[in-house]
């Protein structure tokens, strides 16, 4: 009977040790498969009635995901395509001068001139970001102040500019663009993040209050904080007083968020209210897998219980993409928890998808 259970337990053990193995070789397949769908489909609708300008937000986060992607990919089809878009803008900024959204795709640009190195391809955006610091928007963060949106006073614009300006001062070694954007960045934490919960309000609007009866923190609006937290620690120099304030906080998140994720791999629209909110998210979601994973592969994050959560992660995430390579249970635009459906996609959980991707595959080949 012991030889039978002892049997038992190594067959089970074994058949879940295969079922959680993820191949190096189909994590780029798959990779492939979405960024190749979503080039042929850049121009459908998605949340819109009609396509979205090639600058707007929710294609400069397709493009971060897409830049690394190119930098796996075995030709310069999508290196090429990425500067396409780059020269037909003439490599300018969005419209909004102040706007986080419209200063996104200047992550795209960055990630080319690392490439490249061709001076026209960050010129328009160092001159905007010179203009900014010697221009700063004066107004308060609170919700109905005029002109709030010139400052940080959501949580996805942590997601949308201040890895731009991580960039400029990675590349450029001016720690004038570090010094403004700190400055920035922590005057949107203290002002909407939970420090019990150790997650952010969207905005001010959501302090104070209730989804039966759990506070509500947004599930994509902290998946685009999560990762731009990664992508700015990136940028930083180790043991610096700016190093050590966003390891603070990205330590705090990646905790939390390890508590949070729910049985079958992905985070609820409503961090904390997974009972109310089952269906899965997959744009949020793919951002949280992609910061754990990061986390993993540069000694930040230990353990198998972190590792754990990152490979029912990415299996959920691969789930959700069906056979012509869509990645579905995106949310639409929005600003709330809300519902998304496995028919439904947008352009952003692409570029989510492929940066989580992109991390699984450095853990998994170095494995």
């Amino acid at each position: 009977m012991k030889t039978i259970k002892l049997l038992l337990v190594t067959f089970f053990t074994i058949h879940f040790c295969n079922a959680q193995k993820i191949i190096p070789d189909e994590v780029k397949d798959i990779m492939k498969k979405v960024a190749d769908w979503q080039m042929d489909h850049i121009n459908d609708s998605y949340s819109n009635k009609k396509p979205h300008h090639p600058l707007h937000w929710t294609n400069a986060a397709l493009y971060v995901g897409m830049a690394k992607w190119a930098e796996m990919a075995d030709d310069d089809t999508y290196y090429n395509w990425l500067k396409g878009i780059g020269n037909q803008n003439n490599w300018l900024l969005h419209e909004r001068k102040y706007h986080a959204d419209d200063h996104a795709v200047g992550r795209m640009y960055a990630a080319l001139y690392r490439k490249y190195n061709q001076k026209e391809m960050l010129e328009p955006t160092i001159e905007q970001f010179s203009f900014l610091m010697h221009h700063p928007a004066n107004t308060k963060l609170n919700w109905a102040t005029p002109y709030h949106q010139d400052r940080w006073n959501w949580c996805d614009a942590l997601f949308m500019s201040p890895p731009v300006w991580a960039d400029l001062y990675n590349i450029t070694g001016e720690q004038k663009y570090l010094d403004f954007m700190f400055e920035e960045y922590k005057a949107t934490t203290e002002f909407l993040f939970d420090k019990e919960e150790h997650l952010y309000y969207r905005d001010e609007r959501f302090k104070g209050k209730l989804d039966k009866g759990t506070k509500i923190f947004w599930g994509r609006g902290n998946g685009w904080v999560y990762a731009g937290l990664a992508d700015i620690l990136s940028n930083l120099k180790p043991q610096t007083k700016e190093y050590e304030y966003f390891l603070d906080i990205y330590k705090k998140m990646s905790k939390k968020l390890l508590e949070l994720q729910t049985p079958e791999g992905h985070w609820a629209m409503s961090l904390l209210g997974q009972e109310f909110y089952p269906t899965p998210e997959s744009s949020g979601s793919s951002f949280f897998v992609y910061g754990l994973t990061w986390g993993i592969n540069n000694g930040i994050l230990k353990g198998n219980n972190y590792k754990k959560a990152i490979i029912k992660g990415w299996n959920a995430m691969a789930s959700y993409v069906d056979d012509n390579g869509m990645l579905g249970y995106v949310q639409p635009i929005g600003a709330a928890p809300g519902n998304a459906s496995p028919d439904k996609t947008e352009v952003y959980g692409t570029g989510a998808f492929l940066s989580a991707g992109s991390e699984i595959y450095k853990m998994v080949k170095g494995q």
